[in-house]
């Protein structure tokens, strides 16, 4: 049994950490199997949007605390994604993630990782690091004051304490709250609406929206233009125009 599986649906990809026995806790198998999908998948022009999810009734319990406590941390991180293959990597193509129970510690950090959020009703979200007299050193820490405001952030980080799907839709670190059987049904009519759209604009504009906030206003104005400019270079800037002059349905190419 693979630590993790992906299943092809159209143009949209379902990557699933598949540890359920451990709550799919990251080991260093997990992580290097999610770089090497990633990998394949990043390379698949057929695909353009991913949904990460995990097996059985939890989405990511973190790191698994017995290779840490046997001093094999650094056997959970990659070097192109970092823990579990994923968190420090720079992936062009968007990433839903799939949040089917709780995502603790590291699995929160993958979520934050990841562009956008359909999370069950019963999911809940935490670093509970501190809890452990550990440093959540995943990207939460970085990630998570960009998202929330900073007191609230701050309070999550240094009490560890979770919070739950609704809490978190209203903190805007989730796009969707659905029944739990819904979860990936929903995560995959997001995906639909993005994979329709025009590859290469997507992708640019999801560079834009990542970038943007570490960047000042006049730092990004260049950049806008830049991203802006490859997209109307594009054939398929033309091809979109043509189409909506024509009332007809867009041919992508990427190009």
């Amino acid at each position: 049994m693979a630590v993790v599986e992906s299943e092809k649906r159209d143009r949209v990809a379902i990557v699933t950490l598949n540890r359920p026995e451990a709550r799919n806790a990251v080991n260093g198998d997990l992580a290097h199997a999610m770089e090497a999908t990633l990998d394949e998948l990043e390379e698949d022009d057929a695909i353009t949007v991913l949904i990460i999810t995990g097996a059985g009734s939890t989405f990511c319990a973190g790191a698994d605390l017995k290779k840490v406590a046997k001093g094999k941390g650094g056997e959970l991180a990659t070097k192109k994604g970092g823990f579990g293959g994923i968190v420090t990597r720079s992936f062009s193509k968007p990433l839903i993630a799939a949040v089917n129970g709780p995502a603790l510690a590291g699995g929160f950090e993958i979520v934050l990782s990841c562009d956008l959020v359909v999370a069950a009703e019963h999911a809940r979200f935490g670093l509970p690091e501190v809890k452990r007299g550990l440093f959540a050193a995943a990207g939460g820490l970085i990630r998570l004051p960009k998202r929330v405001p900073l007191a609230l952030a701050t309070e999550l980080a240094i009490t560890g304490d979770p919070i739950d799907a609704d809490r978190a839709l209203q903190l805007g670190l989730v796009n969707r709250v659905v029944p739990g059987e819904d979860v990936i049904d929903a995560a995959l009519a997001l995906a639909a609406r993005i994979s329709v759209n025009g590859p290469l604009a997507v992708r640019n504009t999801l560079k834009m929206v990542r970038e943007a906030t570490d960047l000042t206003e006049e730092q990004a104005w260049p950049r806008n233009y830049e991203l802006a400019l490859e997209v109307f270079a594009s054939k398929d800037s033309i091809e979109g125009a043509t189409a909506f002059a024509e009332k007809r349905e867009p041919h992508w190419t990427g190009t």
